[in-house]
């Protein structure tokens, strides 16, 4: 049976594969497609897609977009991103620099609780144009202030904690405006880790595509769950394992795979298709 991983992250922002890395992975674990959605980037898409080319796997550029939903953070992921976009280039170096900044303003917090972090640090970690919170937690373990990268995060990053710093975050239709002006699909990530379901109809109301019903944070009853949600709201299951390389203890590439006939089905819902 084909099969495929719709949620895949690189270096090039908060994973720790390089596209070769992860395409080899791929070709190990046999996937007939992937996506890679890193954050608020396409940088790697060009090089996946070359290396996915020679692997015979097919690629599905895409990136992870940060939105708000009746006041709670949602990620939504965009597939068959039209990296020639001028639009798409111009909304996503905007987000790139919102994602620096919080760096600046996180290390600022940091200093005033005490911790000698320099930003630059956190941006030669990263080495990206859209770093985030686990860049930094790892300059703190790498620079000595912290043991390790879940205790970074408890006292020092996680909401509530001294260097918590919300993202910037627009509402949720333009989100899915901006992944429809550059050829895509738009899909609800992970709706199990939002611990409110009335988030998928106002996301379906917005015009989104497709729902992420299998997530290796979702069990077999929560995807089911989410089946019925997709079914009753006209959205393509979707699914992925939203591996970051090793940045999370273990490569989860893998670990979770769809069955191929769910992107035919994403597919159809291009807006060239329609």
């Amino acid at each position: 049976m084909r099969t495929a991983d719709l949620h895949l992250h690189t270096f090039y922002s908060d994973g720790t594969f390089s596209p070769e890395e992860l395409a080899n992975r791929a070709s190990q674990h046999g996937l007939s497609a992937i996506a890679l959605t890193d954050h608020d980037t396409v940088d790697g898409c060009r090089e996946l897609a070359k290396l996915c080319q020679e692997r015979d796997i097919e690629f599905i550029p895409g990136s992870e977009l940060t939105a708000e939903c009746n006041g709670f953070e949602v990620h939504i992921l965009g597939y068959w991103l039209d990296l020639e976009s001028e639009s798409l280039t111009r909304d996503l170096s905007t987000f790139q620099n919102g994602r620096q900044e919080r760096i600046h303003e996180m290390v600022r917090r940091l200093n005033q609780a005490g911790i000698p972090l320099l930003a630059s640090e956190v941006f030669a970690i990263a080495n990206c144009r859209a770093p985030g919170r686990p860049h930094v937690a790892r300059a703190l373990v790498e620079h000595g202030h912290v043991g390790n990268y879940d205790l970074a995060f408890d006292r020092f990053l996680k909401k509530g904690r001294p260097a918590w710093v919300p993202k910037s975050r627009m509402d949720i239709s333009k989100a899915v405006e901006i992944i429809h002006r550059a050829g895509g699909v738009a899909v609800l990530a992970h709706p199990a880790l939002y611990k409110n379901d009335d988030l998928v109809s106002r996301a379906a109301g917005a015009g989104v595509d497709g729902l992420e019903c299998w997530h290796t944070k979702h069990t077999p009853s929560t995807a089911e769950h989410y089946l019925r949600y997709a079914s009753e709201y006209g959205l393509v299951a979707t699914g992925g394992s939203d591996c970051h390389g090793m940045a999370k203890g273990a490569p989860l590439i893998g670990s979770l795979t769809i069955p191929y006939g769910q992107v035919t089905l994403l597919k159809e819902r291009r807006p060239t298709n329609r």
